[in-house]
C-alpha cells in the first residue's frame, strides 16, 4: 500500500527544508523524505557563509532572519591567505560590515527543523527508486520496503539524486580536485600554533595546484581540508582506516611545505574524510516534465569555491515554495515560472564556481587569487 502525499520532497538538507518552511508559511502542505534517521543521526559539520543576494534571500521568505542572526558567528568572516612558506598574502578583518556571515551548517539546519510542523519530516526514509504514474503523479520506494504517492515530486536529494533521471540524463564528473577532511579540537587549548595560524575565521594556503582550506568552527575547533589536484583514482590508492599511514600519504603531497601547515593534518584528531569534488556541466537545464522538479545539488552540483551550493539551495527551496503558492491553481505553471529563473541563476553561479576552481587551482593560484582579494577590497 502506498500513502499519498500531495507534495513530497525528496531530501532534507537546507535547500528541502527551506522549501518546506516557505510552503508550510503559505498554508500549503508538504512532506520531506530524509535518509537520516533523525535530526541527531550524524554530524552536519562545516560552516556557511550566508550571502545578501541568496541565502539571506531566502531566510527571508522563510520568515526566519531574524533568529538567523541569532546564530552568527561573529568575527567569522575574517580572512587569511598565505603561501607554501607561512607567509601571509592577504588578511581581512571582520568588521560585522560584511555581507556574508558565517554560521554553522548544523545550527542553521536545526533553525529550520525546529520552525516545521513535527510530521512534516518523515525520517530514516532513503529512496530507492522512482516511476511515474501518469498525469504528473509519482510513485517513491524506500529502502525500508514503504512507498508513496505524490501529485508533485521535488528531489532535493543532492549529487547522486535518485530523482534526477525522471527530468536529465546528466551525472555529475569529477572535477579534478580531491579533498582529505581533518578536525582539530579544542584548538586554542590543543593546538595553539594551528588557531593562532587559522585565525578567526576563514583560511587559504595554495601554492603548486594544491592547498590548505580552513574555518574555525563556533566550538573551537578546526575544520581542515587538504585539496590537491590529482586524479579521480588517487583516494582510492590510501588506506583511510590506518590513520598514521593515510596522514603520512596526505603529507607527502606537501613536502617542503612550513610546518605549521603541515600539522594540520599530522596532528589532525580522529580520522581523515577523503572527498571527491564533482560538478554537474555548467547551465544544465531539462525540459519540463510534468509533476517533478529539482533544487539544490540535484538541479545543479558545482564546486565549493565559490561558496554558492547551501546559498543557491536555500533560495532554489524558497523561490519553489513561493511559485507554488502564487500558482495554487496550476502547479505546472509555478514549475515553468520557478525552473525558468533557476536555470538562469544557477548557471552564472557555475560557471563561477569553474572559474574559482581554476583561480585557485591553475597556474599561479596564490598570486592570482591575493589579486583577486586586493582588488576587490580597492573597489569597496
Amino acid at each position: 500500500m502506498s500513502i499519498h502525499h500531495p507534495i513530497a520532497i525528496i531530501g532534507g538538507g537546507l535547500g528541502g527544508l527551506t522549501a518546506a518552511r516557505v510552503l508550510h508559511a503559505h498554508g500549503v502542505e508538504a512532506t520531506v523524505f530524509e535518509l537520516e534517521a533523525s535530526p541527531a543521526a550524524r554530524p552536519q559539520g562545516g560552516m556557511l557563509d550566508i550571502h545578501e543576494e541568496n541565502g539571506q534571500q531566502a531566510l527571508h521568505a522563510a520568515g526566519l532572519y531574524e533568529d538567523f542572526e541569532k546564530i552568527i558567528h561573529r568575527g567569522g568572516q575574517a580572512m587569511r591567505l598565505v603561501g607554501p612558506d607561512g607567509t601571509v598574502h592577504v588578511t581581512q578583518e571582520d568588521d560585522g560590515t560584511g555581507g556574508r556571515p558565517e554560521v554553522d551548517r548544523g545550527d542553521l539546519r536545526d533553525l529550520l527543523l525546529d520552525s516545521l510542523p513535527g510530521d512534516a519530516i518523515s525520517w530514516g526514509r532513503k529512496a530507492s527508486g522512482v516511476r511515474p504514474l501518469g498525469g504528473g503523479r509519482h510513485e517513491v520506494t524506500f529502502a525500508d520496503g514503504s512507498a508513496i504517492t505524490t501529485d508533485l515530486l521535488i528531489g532535493a536529494d543532492g549529487a547522486w539524486s535518485r530523482i534526477r533521471p525522471l527530468v536529465s540524463a546528466a551525472r555529475p564528473a569529477y572535477t579534478g580536485i580531491s579533498f582529505v577532511e581533518t578536525d582539530l579540537h579544542d584548538a586554542d587549548a590543543r593546538h595553539p600554533r594551528s588557531a593562532a595560524l587559522i585565525g578567526g575565521g576563514f583560511f587559504i594556503c595554495l601554492g603548486d595546484r594544491r592547498g590548505f582550506l580552513a574555518h574555525r568552527e563556533t566550538d573551537g575547533s578546526l575544520h581542515v581540508y587538504a585539496a590537491l589536484t590529482a586524479g579521480e583514482d588517487w583516494l582510492g590508492t590510501i588506506d583511510f582506516r590506518d590513520v598514521p599511514a593515510a596522514k603520512a600519504a596526505v603529507l607527502s603531497h606537501f613536502e617542503g611545505w612550513d610546518e605549521g601547515l603541515r600539522d594540520l593534518v599530522a596532528d589532525a584528531d580522529g580520522a581523515l574524510v577523503p572527498r571527491r569534488i564533482h560538478a554537474l556541466p555548467v547551465g544544465h537545464r531539462w525540459d519540463r516534465v510534468p509533476g517533478v522538479t529539482l533544487l539544490g545539488d540535484a538541479a545543479h552540483l558545482m564546486s565549493p569555491f565559490a561558496g554558492e551550493g547551501a546559498n543557491l539551495a536555500m533560495l532554489d527551496g524558497a523561490e519553489l515554495g513561493r511559485a507554488i503558492a502564487a500558482h495554487p491553481g496550476d502547479r505546472e505553471a509555478a514549475l515553468t515560472a520557478y525552473e525558468e529563473a533557476l536555470f538562469h541563476r544557477s548557471e552564472a553561479s557555475a560557471r563561477e564556481s569553474a572559474a574559482s576552481l581554476e583561480t585557485m587551482f591553475g597556474e599561479h593560484g596564490l598570486e592570482r587569487l591575493a589579486e583577486f582579494f586586493t582588488s576587490a577590497a580597492e573597489a569597496e
